[in-house]
């Protein structure tokens, strides 16, 4: 199966390719720095106040403080999503920038923006039903409330595309190793848990989302291929089960050696 356009774009990093940068930018806009502006909280404007997000008005700070937690807030609101998690195509909030080259580099150099990234993915993953226990390796388990959330992941299609979203832009911060502690939890859950835990997030829609898009935020070749091939053994079934400790041993062989493929 060929990859979305959108993907293809991903993966040669949006360059010159006929067909697949109609909703890119591959260029790099100088005058443009609201993301890194709002996630390094720069002063801007004539009331020298730090950047907010729009519409809602907040600061990076005071969106994770105030928003922790709050389901219906992250549910029903939708504009937010593209401030913290920033890419370089155009989303739906006409009030959020593209994430500019530029800007990438500034963001990855600062170790305080790239903490708050991390926080907004934490916030993001309490509301699917998840918890990360290792920022080192990407590990995640699920969380205390999981049932109601799973549940809510599984009604409300629209957080798929969030999930590409946040993946995407993990991977342009240079934080694509928890792209892949996201992958194999999701994976782990769909192949060990037969209940119906199991099936809330084996629904049709999600494995679409993951086997067509999400598994693909992945600019690492050789990573993309071996989760490929671990999610089309799970989906072919046969006896094969993907379970918490092939999970977590992949991801500690990666730690150590850089790869998931077994030496």
């Amino acid at each position: 199966m060929s990859p979305p356009p959108d993907i293809q774009a991903f993966w040669n990093r949006y360059g010159d390719d006929p067909g697949l940068t109609q909703d890119a930018l591959s260029s790099d806009d100088t005058t443009n720095s609201e993301n890194w502006e709002f996630y390094a909280e720069i002063a801007v404007g004539r009331d020298n106040e730090p950047r907010r997000c729009m519409p809602d008005g907040l600061k990076i700070t005071e969106l994770h403080k105030n928003w922790r937690g709050q389901y219906r807030i992250l549910e029903d609101k939708h504009g937010y999503i593209q401030w913290i998690f920033p890419i370089r195509e155009h989303g739906m909030n006409y009030h959020a920038q593209p994430l500019q080259l530029h800007e990438i580099e500034k963001m990855k150099a600062n170790p305080t923006v790239i903490e708050r990234v991390i926080t907004s993915y934490t916030l993001m993953l309490d509301f699917y039903g998840m918890e990360l226990l290792s920022a080192e390796t990407g590990l995640i388990r699920r969380s205390d409330n999981y049932k109601a959330r799973y549940r809510n992941l599984l009604e409300r299609s629209h957080n798929y595309l969030r999930i590409t979203r946040i993946l995407k832009c993990l991977s342009e911060l240079g934080l694509e190793h928890l792209n892949v502690g996201f992958l194999l939890h999701v994976l782990n859950e769909q192949s060990e848990s037969k209940g119906p835990t199991g099936t809330q997030l084996n629904s049709r829609s999600i494995q679409s989302s993951m086997d067509k898009w999400w598994a693909n935020c992945l600019r690492h070749e050789e990573d993309r291929r071996w989760i490929g091939a671990i999610i089309k053994r799970v989906r072919q079934g046969q006896g094969f089960v993907f379970t918490k400790g092939m999970y977590e041993d992949a991801l500690e062989r990666r730690r150590r050696s850089g790869r998931l493929t077994e030496e």
